[in-house]
């Protein structure tokens, strides 16, 4: 009797456990599909200022993305010193179209309802192509986001060429911008001038996104 009445529980658990094995996959399948060389997945956002952006809109244009949260220090060291700001203005004027991405969820640091997200922009200087909106972090968990700034660079076939850190200094400290290799410049260059992109990935640095809890 004693025999019988364990094996019910195990055979409960174990059929348990299958059950979310099987379920694994899906929810797995609904995350980080950004594959380095793959074509980068399509999306659609609303900016700031109302309007409504595709990835696929940009066919044929390079295209950045940056994970921004304007209360991370790490972020901070990057527009505080304009070196985001600057270089957001050297490729945009080279066609390169920039899509900052705001996965913070309401409530969290990060983020700003959509008319002070503008005013956020103008305090910051910023010169991205457009600020998105992504409150259920849906974009964010899609492409595998984890900190704030997280870089990917996509090209004109919309193939992610580049996924990871901005350069290769993991501080908040401004003074190690100088002297930094720069991985989103390295990428754009190396691929506007037709050569191969090295490094493909790199690890990223930041605040990690405040997605909304569960």
């Amino acid at each position: 009797m004693i025999a019988r009445s364990l094996r019910i529980p195990c055979a409960t658990l174990i059929l348990g456990l299958l059950a979310a094995l099987v379920g694994a996959p899906t929810a797995m399948a609904q995350t980080d599909q950004a594959e380095v060389g793959s074509p980068a997945p399509d999306f659609t956002l609303t900016a700031a200022d109302g309007t409504e952006h595709s990835l696929s809109d940009f066919e044929g244009q390079y295209v950045v993305l940056e994970w921004l949260n304007f209360g991370c220090p790490f972020v901070g060291k990057h527009y505080d010193s304009g070196n985001m700001q600057g270089l957001q203005e050297t490729y945009t004027d080279k066609g390169v179209v920039w899509l900052s991405i705001v996965s913070s969820a309401p409530g969290t640091q990060g983020y700003y309802p959509p008319e002070e997200m503008v005013q956020q922009k103008k305090k910051h200087n910023g010169n991205m192509t457009a600020i998105l909106l992504d409150p259920s972090g849906k974009v964010g968990k899609t492409y595998g986001a984890t900190v704030t700034p997280h870089m990917y660079v996509i090209n004109p076939d919309g193939e992610l060429l580049y996924r990871g850190g901005i350069d290769d200094k993991p501080t908040t400290d401004q003074a190690d911008i100088e002297g930094a290799t720069n991985y989103v410049r390295g990428a754009l260059n190396a691929a506007m001038n037709g050569e191969e992109v090295s490094p493909k990935r790199a690890e990223p640095y930041g605040c990690t996104v405040k997605y909304a809890s569960k």
